[in-house]
């Protein structure tokens, strides 16, 4: 028996003084009412309401039944309402995981829209591992993954790509020269992280291979360096210094090539790139203020397979 429909049907048949204006009242057969409420009273091992052929009129239980019924109907709707409310509207807290630089660097400079846009919604960033799954934890996670796809029981939009690109300073350009092909920069200064899957060089990718006739992809091998490191932030850092030639993510040096600090090497080819998508464990019951910050990073960072900082590179 379902016993929050046969609390409704009982205070419908109290309210509208009998079976046959209940079930009128209800849209249901005058027999499944009948039904319902002898159900209810089977249940609780109590006659509720007397029967006679001209009225019907409660028990002394079934009128302390009733008040109770009442309220327990009155609690759940508002409990509904209220649901409803906050899932109808944009406010509320809101958790968004994601690697720690990818927070700083691509989100964070964009709280203040989205603040202004929706004051009602409260924020808080948590940093996470690199991974290709939503953090339970979380509302939304940000993931950034190479070429793999995706897998695992989650939905994921994909906002945009971010190309894997090389520059220096046009001080270090102007006194070693600019390179026209990948094979250039073994007469270079190029600052290669000590990861063992680069350590021994680039494979450079054409961005357009399927336009020009030449190779779609060439390696470079690694030659000793004067300045080394396994984190890809300090050699970044080395290349601001004019040391050499580095690879990065394009919108980690998206304002060093606005104001003219950095140059793009080779910009008719890249490392390869990150795909980077919000992704969340279901879509089911999102509230507004989710759905809302889903729809603003989507208007932010363009929602296709492109990479949008690159245009602000001149590329």
């Amino acid at each position: 028996m379902d016993q929050l429909r046969a609390l409704k049907v009982f205070i419908a048949v109290v309210d509208h003084g009998g079976f046959a204006a209940a079930a009128r009242a209800l849209d249901l057969a005058p027999a499944g009412v009948t039904r319902l409420v002898s159900d209810l009273e089977q249940s609780l091992g109590a006659r509720l309401l007397h029967r006679t052929t001209r009225k019907l009129t409660l028990t002394a239980v079934g009128a302390q039944y009733l008040e109770r019924a009442r309220q327990i109907v009155l609690d759940l709707e508002e409990a509904n309402a209220l649901a409803a409310e906050t899932v109808s509207q944009v406010r509320g807290s809101l958790r968004l995981a994601g690697p720690a630089p990818l927070l700083a660097q691509l989100i964070v400079p964009l709280l203040p829209a989205f603040r202004a846009r929706y004051p009602g919604v409260e924020l808080f960033l948590c940093g996470a591992p690199h991974t290709q799954a939503p953090e339970d934890h979380a509302d939304l996670t940000l993931l950034a993954v190479g070429q793999q796809p995706l897998d695992g029981d989650f939905v994921a939009r994909q906002l945009a790509v971010a190309e894997i690109v090389l520059c220096a300073t046009p001080a270090y350009l102007d006194q070693h020269g600019r390179p026209t092909e990948p094979m250039d920069l073994l007469a270079h200064e190029v600052l290669v992280p000590s990861f063992a899957n680069v350590a021994e060089g680039w494979t450079l990718r054409r961005r357009d291979a399927e336009r020009h006739p030449g190779p779609p992809s060439v390696h470079v091998p690694c030659k000793p360096c004067s300045v080394g490191s396994d984190s890809v932030d300090v050699l970044l850092a080395a290349a601001r210094a004019g040391l050499g030639i580095a690879a990065t993510l394009s919108f980690q040096v998206q304002e060093d090539l606005r104001k003219g600090q950095l140059e793009r090497v080779l910009c008719d080819w890249n490392l390869g790139q990150y795909m980077l998508y919000v992704a969340m464990p279901t879509r089911k019951y999102l509230p507004m203020r989710t759905k809302a910050f889903i729809d603003f990073l989507l208007e932010s960072f363009g929602g296709e397979s492109r990479d949008p900082w690159l245009p602000a590179q001149g590329a």
